[in-house]
């Protein structure tokens, strides 16, 4: 079963490396440290596909920089742009992901949401006050109140309400033709993740479930959540789309599925991504999870 999409990445992230200036100045003098080649967000690749690392030349020409981590015990920086770059995610993009190995992916992931992050906290959510990176890029730290802030994660329930031997599948308006993918929604707040699946499924589709089992997590780097796969049992098959939020639901069977992620071109419908941690789902409802 493979790794689900943006996880097995070779970074160590050194954490007792980040707040020692002496060893942030040794780190970027080392002359194995590198720099995550980036165009806005987007990685540019080597002639393998493979992340692209550029030289940090001894210095950091007084910009500033993060820390991701070390491969292979070399030091691996990215640099914190400002103005930001735009977030977008353009199809060149989601098509290189499809390409990318799962340990490039994922030291990606973690470089597109810390870098994301800096850019949406220029100024101190506590009195507004500008901020400055610390801790080697993995805080910043406002001058004015004292106030500390750190990169943070959302978490997203993704799952599959289950009947009799089917799941449910759900679209958007947005996804390509004729692709179905697993509903989602965020947790709220004071909320646990089985309540949470529960509530979303009820609703995008108005359907009531029981007990909710827990499959596997993923970063999802746009820009920075953490998806929590899951599997619900359904109450029945009923289905009351809320349209604000689906284009369409509908049952599908287990050979309904295995011929979507085999890419079957009379399939019922297109699966999601492999670097989708749906399609880790569909795969793991499969073989029973």
């Amino acid at each position: 079963m493979p790794l689900p999409g943006f996880t097995g990445s070779p970074l160590d992230r050194a954490d007792h490396l980040r707040g020692d200036p002496e060893i942030w100045a040794a780190l970027v003098r080392d002359p194995a440290a590198r720099l995550l080649l980036l165009d806005g967000y987007d990685p540019l690749t080597g002639p393998e596909g493979r992340l692209g690392w550029g030289l940090l030349n001894g210095g950091v020409d007084g910009r500033d920089m993060a820390l991701l981590g070390l491969i292979d015990g070399s030091p691996r920086f990215i640099e914190i742009r400002s103005p930001a770059p735009a977030a977008r995610r353009s199809p060149a993009l989601m098509a290189m992901l499809d390409s990318l190995p799962e340990g490039e992916a994922a030291t990606y992931a973690a470089a597109r949401s810390l870098a994301d992050w800096h850019a949406r906290h220029h100024f101190c959510a506590n009195c507004g006050s500008a901020t400055a990176p610390f801790r080697a890029g993995w805080g910043r730290h406002c001058d004015a109140c004292g106030t500390d802030h750190f990169p943070r994660t959302d978490p997203v329930v993704i799952m599959l309400a289950e009947y009799r031997g089917r799941v449910l599948v759900g679209r958007q308006p947005a996804f390509p033709p004729g692709r179905y993918s697993a509903l989602a929604g965020f947790l709220e707040v004071g909320e646990s993740m089985e309540e949470a699946v529960a509530r979303e499924l009820a609703e995008e589709a108005g359907v009531r479930v029981g007990p909710v089992r827990y499959v596997a997590s993923q970063p999802w780097p746009f820009p920075s959540s953490l998806m929590l796969a899951c599997i619900a049992e359904a109450e029945s098959e009923t289905i009351r789309l809320d349209e604000n939020e689906l284009e369409d639901a509908m049952w599908v069977t287990r050979e309904e599925v295995a011929a979507a992620l085999g890419g079957d071109p009379d399939a019922r419908f297109g699966a999601p991504p492999p670097y989708a941690i749906a399609n880790t789902l569909f795969r793991k409802w499969l073989a029973g999870a």
